[in-house]
């Protein structure tokens, strides 16, 4: 808490394991969150992609899984990624740097996807290669140098 600013963090694995979202009140605002910095995983018009460090069947199911405990949030509330257009983290990410979830549960082609199964194969599908180094960059993450 920083003064009338709550800050809670949501474990969201799918990108990664590790994957997080922190999910910010303003109680000046009202009890509801305000934003959610959605990391990796929920992109303005796309979600993150399941093939960088884990097997990508069981990371899309973990992504499945965490993009609807963040669908459980009021339409209103803002969401920022990472990043957006440009990135290879996502593919088909718009050029916006932010949106509401309300937005992207009418317009994200991945959100409106009704089962577990056609996601998993949906965000499985034809995705780009992984960026050169890809590797490297894991074993730092992971403190493996």
């Amino acid at each position: 808490m920083c003064g009338n600013v709550t800050t809670r963090v949501l474990h969201t694995p799918g990108h990664t394991p590790e994957s997080i979202c922190l999910l910010v009140t303003d109680q000046t605002r009202g009890p509801e969150p305000w934003f959610c910095l959605t990391g990796d995983t929920l992109f303005v018009g796309t979600v993150g992609r399941p093939d960088l460090p884990g097997t990508v069947e069981q990371s899309a199911r973990d992504l499945y899984r965490s993009l609807r405990r963040i669908l459980t949030l009021p339409e209103h509330t803002e969401i920022y990624p990472t990043h957006f257009s440009g990135s290879a983290c996502g593919k088909g990410m718009s050029g916006k740097p932010a949106s509401t979830l309300g937005f992207e549960r009418r317009f994200n082609p991945f959100l409106a996807l009704g089962s577990e199964e056609e996601f998993v194969a949906a965000v499985s599908r034809d995705l780009p290669a992984k960026p050169a180094g890809m590797a490297a960059v894991l074993r730092g993450n992971q403190g493996r140098h």
